[in-house]
Order: structure tokens, then C-alpha cells, then sequence
């Protein structure tokens, strides 16, 4: 299992992919997100499933990469899709070409043909960065402005505070800390999620791309900070309704903490 979540907004692209591999009882690391192109042509590329065939489907990829470039006649240096539409078909018909060669012998040895992707960028002749979400079978869906991610993986646990807080127009400082937060939600109830967590963004405004890697320890005041404020804001959460409902009579709602004060007999 993995985590990797795109995130697109008015500033531009954030990737973000967890570096946890498991083989049974064995756990290692490995880098999730590949960049691929040159210079500002760039995109990225997440992958979760099987390891197998996600490096065949890059190889093939990046051999298809080589020939379009080659004979698309396109300027030194420039990437040879024009636009992210360009590159996220490539990447199908790589995928397509695995499936028929590998889906069957895999899945009569009982695994699953299970590789799924995310394509993020902005090329040539895009108007805008994008992302598109590839499924097992090749097809895919864009990022839409109403929910402004996508991602894949162990997706379940990251997906609320990713509901809840971010915007199309949430500023890039934010919506870094949102998807640290979303990752950090999977880490702590999967197993199969862990660190280090690779990163890129993309700002639209130098049209410039960026990338670094964060290991456990690099996160440590992060961590602590959200796990402090998030108990604190439990305990300033409204008391009411509950209390009068569900505790014993007595009990004072203050706001922070629930007070149980004994019940006396008026006669005494």
C-alpha cells in the first residue's frame, strides 16, 4: 500500500507520495514520484500497486519519450508532449501495452493488476498546470476546481482535513500543511504508510519546479504541534447537547471540561 496526493490550486501543484514499500513482513523504502521532462516542461508522475509494473510501465513510457521526441521535430531541451493530454495518453498506452503482456500471468499467480497513477504538470501549450487520476484499465479523470486533489493508495484517512480545508484558492504555504496533515492522518492509522515523503510543487507564477524530501525526524515540532492543538481543540469544543443527555446529573458544562459536582439531598 502507499499514499501519494496531488493537489492543484490557484498558485499551482503540490505532489506528495510516502516512501513506505512492504513485501509481507518485510518493509523498505523507495521513491513513489518521478519527474519527468526538462527545464519548465516538466511533470510528475505518482504510482501506487505493484512495483513490477509500474518500472515496466515507466520504461515503456520513457522509451515512447524518446521516440516522440526524436521525431516530433520539437526545440532542444523542450519535452516532446505539447500538453498534459499529450503525455497522460502515452502513459495509457504504455500501461495497455503491460496489460497485455502481463495481466494474465500475474493474476493466474493471484496478483492483482492493480497500478494506478497520477500525471501532474504543465507543458508547452497548457493554458494551466493539470492532473488527471490513471486507473488500472487505462482510463482516466481530470482534477476538477470543486475538488481541487486527487489521490490514491490508502486514501480513506486523508481524505477529511482534505474535504474540510482545502480550496481552489488556498494559498500554496497552506495547502503544503494541509497535505502534510492529510499524509500524517494516513501514516498514524495505516501501517502501510510511512516516511520519509517526497514532495514537488510547481508555482505557476516563475513557473518554476521544486522537490525535497522529509524524514521522520524532520517533522518532529510539525507532529508534536498538531497532535497538541488537535487535543486542545477537542477539550474547547461546545459540551452541550450531550452533557445534560449522557452524563451523570450535576455535571457542569465549562467549555473545556466536563465537572462532575456530587448531588447533595436538600433536606440535609
Amino acid at each position: 500500500m502507499t499514499y501519494c496526493l496531488g493537489i492543484k490550486i490557484r498558485d499551482g501543484l503540490i505532489g506528495l507520495s510516502d516512501g513506505r514499500v512492504t513485501s509481507g513482513t518485510q518493509v523498505s523504502a523507495a521513491r513513489k514520484v518521478t519527474i519527468m521532462g526538462e527545464g519548465g516542461d516538466r511533470f510528475f508522475i505518482m504510482t501506487s500497486g505493484l512495483r513490477s509494473v509500474r518500472d515496466k510501465t515507466l520504461a515503456y513510457f520513457r522509451r515512447d519519450m524518446a521516440g516522440a521526441k526524436g521525431k516530433g521535430g520539437r526545440k532542444p531541451g523542450a519535452a516532446p508532449y505539447a500538453t498534459m493530454l499529450d503525455a497522460v495518453g502515452a502513459f495509457t498506452r504504455a500501461l495497455r501495452e503491460v496489460t497485455g503482456e502481463d495481466k494474465a500471468a500475474l493474476e493466474a499467480s493471484g496478483l492483482n493488476f492493480n497500478l494506478h497513477a497520477i500525471l501532474g504538470g504543465r507543458l508547452a501549450e497548457d493554458r494551466e498546470p493539470t492532473m488527471f487520476l490513471v486507473y488500472p484499465e487505462g482510463n482516466w479523470i481530470e482534477v476538477d476546481e470543486r475538488t481541487p486533489y486527487l489521490s490514491i493508495g490508502a486514501t480513506a484517512y486523508g481524505k477529511p482535513i482534505l474535504d474540510r480545508a482545502l480550496k481552489q484558492d488556498t494559498p500554496m504555504t497552506t495547502a503544503l500543511k494541509i497535505a502534510y496533515l492529510s499524509f500524517d492522518s494516513s501514516r498514524y492509522s495505516s501501517a502501510d504508510v510511512g516516511y520519509p515523503i517526497d514532495l514537488v510543487t510547481y508555482t505557476a507564477a516563475d513557473r518554476a519546479w521544486r522537490e525535497a524530501q522529509f524524514d521522520y525526524d524532520d517533522l518532529v515540532e510539525q507532529r508534536h504541534w498538531w497532535n497538541r492543538h488537535i487535543t486542545d481543540l477537542a477539550n474547547r469544543l461546545p459540551d452541550t447537547p450531550w452533557v445534560e443527555r449522557l452524563l451523570p446529573p450535576g455535571t457542569v458544562a465549562t467549555g473545556a471540561t466536563a465537572v462532575v459536582k456530587p448531588v447533595t439531598d436538600a433536606a440535609d
